[in-house]
């Protein structure tokens, strides 16, 4: 089953905005790259992508429990559980 219920659509905007801020930072820590910047300053940068970028997975996680998890666990499929289980484990892995 895939999932239609687009929780995160009314979020849409807001994850949007989100992602261009980090394709923002991301060009600025290539340019700090190719401008030979100090290491730890690149280092400060990448950091604060990457909290970024957990940010908009942890609103994707929850539009995802809420929406289609919940669709699918009063369905009765069970499904999207494991699904939401292998993700969760993926995303604390990084």
């Amino acid at each position: 089953m895939v999932c239609l219920v687009m929780k995160y659509a009314g979020d849409k905007d807001n994850l949007t905005a989100r992602l261009s801020r980090i394709e923002g930072q991301v060009r600025g820590i290539s340019r700090m790259v190719s401008e030979d910047k100090y290491c730890i300053d690149i280092l400060t940068q990448v950091n604060a992508a990457k909290a970024a970028l957990d940010k908009v997975s942890l609103l994707l996680i929850e539009a995802h429990v809420k929406g289609c998890v919940v669709a699918s666990v009063r369905e009765g499929d069970m499904h999207k559980l494991d699904e939401l289980v292998g993700a969760v484990a993926r995303f604390a892995r990084a």
